[in-house]
């Protein structure tokens, strides 16, 4: 059975013309970008597609396009293939865009928080006062080991970025960045300056840490759709509590992507999804584990290939229960929340989703075609998540009539909401 793992980038995977293609063709792209638009009060849609690099690259700017492009493209690929994911996880920003996609944080309040996330950690350390570089060729040990013999009460460099076993970021004062990286080259490690405006996932991010909580907690969360796995500890959310915490923590922590993604191969994960604009993580879970078949869904011929292996069109005389259970899933997903009464939340949208969902993976597991009365839950669950996230009536009718054509039920419908009640 193939167990999907689905990825989010961060900083550094900036594009001219990142999403365009998805806004042009879906409304569910359009509607993300919109919306962005109107929570952070100026046209990030334009910078996005025709701004200028520069423009893109600032930290304030960076950080909310990403989330936005990636957020798009996760709620289409939701749509238009029924991905079910087994996990989900991002790198640095990323994990902000995780848990959008998993519905903890709404796509409003994570679009704020992370513009302002990219204010608060260019404010932190003057420009020109940090720098990072990454690390090549060198085992992690011994990075960690030079980082701490050259540094010092005011002059620190730590390990920011373990993201595979061949590329280590260092960061922190420009002077201990520099120093470490001579004691390295005499260890033949090759070395890349990077181009930041700051000493990212360093001690010296701890005034953005702090400014950080303060806006952490005043956000609603919900409990996680599907789990996350946190850059600190490279393990999954314990629950919504642990939020604050961890995107606190991730600031000023090194980011754990090499044992998030041995994590993901350990649990039985076989094909992994990036969403973002770039092949970043793509590329390097290929290089970590080359056992598990790696895609980005923004590149053309990965997304061919994935709606192809997950979901093949069913005959139109022949109605597919499963398939109706899948899209059941995605729709619930990537339909958007007006509701944010987290008892309601739960009862109305958690509860019923899950219930499906561990549905759809057992009968995957075994190979069975569904039941009447689980084809049933399905669509009750698809109503409960309509009528608790106050999806507006023609939105729902819309969402219905395609689901129906696309998998053939629609006569299954009709005969379900003729049954009598018992």
């Amino acid at each position: 059975m193939t167990k999907v793992g689905v990825v989010f980038p961060g900083q550094g995977s900036q594009a001219v013309g990142m999403g365009k293609k998805l806004y042009e063709q879906f409304d569910l792209a359009r509607e993300v970008f919109e919306e962005a638009n109107e929570v952070l009060g100026f046209d990030l849609k334009k910078i996005c597609f025709e701004g200028t690099m520069e423009e893109l690259t600032k930290t304030d700017i960076t950080q909310p396009a990403i989330l936005t492009a990636s957020v798009a493209a996760y709620r289409v690929m939701m749509e238009e293939a029924g991905i079910v994911p087994a996990y989900l996880a991002g790198h640095s920003l990323g994990e902000y865009s995780a848990l959008t996609c998993t519905n903890a944080i709404s796509f409003a309040d994570a679009v704020r928080l992370v513009h302002l996330r990219g204010k608060f950690m260019q404010e932190a350390v003057p420009v020109g006062f940090g720098a990072m570089t990454a690390v090549y060729g060198v085992e992690v040990e011994l990075i960690d080991q030079v980082c701490r013999q050259v540094s010092t009460a005011e002059n620190l460099v730590v390990i920011s970025n373990v993201n595979s076993t061949d590329q280590i970021v260092i960061s922190g004062h420009a002077i201990a960045v520099e120093q470490a990286s001579v004691k390295l080259k005499e260890q033949k490690a090759k070395l890349i300056p990077l181009k930041v405006s700051a000493p990212f996932h360093s001690p010296l991010m701890q005034p953005a840490a702090d400014c950080m909580r303060e806006e952490l907690e005043k956000v609603i969360y919900n409990d996680l759709t599907y789990p996350v796995l946190s850059n600190v500890t490279a393990l999954p959310y314990v629950s919504k509590e642990s939020i604050i915490d961890n995107l606190t923590e991730q600031i000023v922590q090194p980011v754990q992507w090499l044992d998030s993604m041995k994590y993901l191969e350990r649990h039985g994960v076989t094909t992994l999804i990036e969403m973002g604009p770039q092949t970043v993580l793509r590329n390097l879970m290929r290089k970590i584990a080359p056992s598990v078949e790696a895609y980005t869904y923004t590149d053309e011929k990965d997304a061919a290939i994935i709606r192809e292996k997950r979901v093949a069109a069913a005959p139109a005389a022949e109605p597919d229960k499963l398939k109706f259970m899948i899209r059941c899933l995605a729709i619930a997903v990537c339909t958007k929340n007006n509701n944010w009464d987290n008892e309601a939340y739960s009862n109305g949208v958690i509860q019923p989703y899950r219930n499906v969902q561990r549905m759809v993976e057992e009968l995957e597991q075994n190979n069975q075609e569904p039941t009447f009365d689980q084809f049933k839950a399905a669509y009750e669950m698809l109503q409960s998540v309509f009528e608790t996230k106050q999806t507006p009536q023609e939105e729902r009718d819309e969402r219905f009539e395609q689901l129906f054509s696309e998998t053939g039920t629609k006569e299954l419908i009709k005969l379900l909401e003729t049954q009598p009640a018992l």
